[in-house]
């Protein structure tokens, strides 16, 4: 009986090894693979776990870290001391103009190099006619409107923008769960690509999907289309007194610029620009028409590429080197505030 329950207790642990021994070998060996950075799964699952940190702000879950870079799906992808992306803030004369681009990961500019961003381009162009400006990119991957607008308010107003760009796409009114609450999925890039395998296996896909999905997002009471009204209006209302221009700019998907299924969402979200005060700026009409493999930062990775910023960021010039100079702004602008102290807590998921 004892030596029964010995060879059982034996057959046990060895199990048990040679689980925990199988389960690092296939850890060693997707790290292995997965070095050449061209898993975008993996590549945004790095981006957590280099560049975020939790944040104590319900309203915001995460944030970057400040004054820190990391290469990311083979681009360096630097963040300053305020957590924008790019180099150091410099300071600007009284009557040039700072415009803040406000946004998700599209805005950041995942998967593309820093002087290739509709931030880097627009500036460039603007300087190009002789105007002091300055363009800075406030993109954070996977925030939304709630999410961003928050962070302005808790981080970014002591920047005193002349111009504030809210580069909205079609999620940026979702209901966004908190995340980054388990440990394993947070190390171990062998339970993210099983977890994403369990999704893609058994979610819902396809274009409908979206369709319908997005037609729930922006149901007039949906919980995330109510919040996404309230914050614009609070950036809004926080502008106007002290003539910051504001402009929405509404980004499409690019899946499918050919037969493009989303215009519905464009023309609310118009709508609600308007009745705000934003200056709406449709980018749909200069990428439509073209192939996804055309716009794609690489295969499987939907967020546009070099050549999709270029597009995004001649659109967007169009628009907004045609407003007028605004030597009548305060001068003395909101209280000025520095970027918080770095990061202290543990990184996001």
């Amino acid at each position: 009986m004892i030596r029964t329950a010995r060879r059982a207790l034996i057959s046990a642990a060895l199990l048990v090894f040679s689980v925990a021994v199988s389960l690092g070998a296939a850890e060693v060996v997707l790290r292995v693979k997965n070095s050449s950075m061209t898993n975008y799964d993996i590549e945004m699952w790095r981006y957590a776990k280099e560049l975020k940190i939790r944040s104590g702000d319900l309203h915001l879950d995460f944030d970057h870290v400040k004054s820190k870079s990391s290469v990311l799906q083979g681009v360096t992808l630097r963040l300053n001391e305020w957590g924008l992306r790019g180099g150091p803030v410099e300071s600007l004369p009284p009557d040039a103009r700072r415009i803040l681009f406000l946004g998700g990961s599209i805005t950041l500019g995942w998967g593309v190099a820093e002087e290739d961003t509709v931030q880097a381009r627009l500036e460039r162009m603007l300087r190009e006619t002789g105007e002091q400006a300055q363009v800075l990119n406030g993109g954070v991957g996977n925030y939304n409107a709630e999410r961003y607008v928050s962070r302005f308010f808790k981080e970014l107003a002591g920047l005193d923008p002349s111009d504030i760009v809210v580069q909205y796409f079609l999620r940026d009114a979702e209901d966004l769960p908190a995340g980054g609450g388990n440990a394993v999925l947070r190390n171990s890039e062998l339970a993210v690509t099983l977890w994403i395998a369990y999704h893609r296996l058994f979610d819902r896909s396809g274009e409908q999907r979206l369709v319908d999905h997005y037609q729930a997002v922006y149901r007039p009471n949906a919980p995330g289309f109510e919040v996404m009204r309230a914050r614009l209006k609070e950036l809004a209302d926080y502008a106007k007194p002290r003539k910051i221009r504001l402009y929405l700019a509404m980004t499409p998907d690019v899946h499918n610029l050919v037969d493009y299924n989303f215009r519905f969402v464009h023309e609310i979200m118009r709508q609600v620009a308007e009745a705000k005060g934003y200056v709406y700026v449709d980018l749909l009409p200069a990428l439509q028409g073209r192939p996804s493999e055309q716009l794609f930062a690489m295969p499987g990775d939907p967020h546009p590429n070099a050549l999709g910023h270029k597009l995004m960021a001649e659109a967007i010039f169009r628009v907004i080197s045609r407003a007028p100079h605004r030597a009548d702004r305060n001068p003395a602008g909101p209280p000025q505030y520095s970027p918080r102290d770095g990061p202290t807590v543990a990184e996001a998921g």
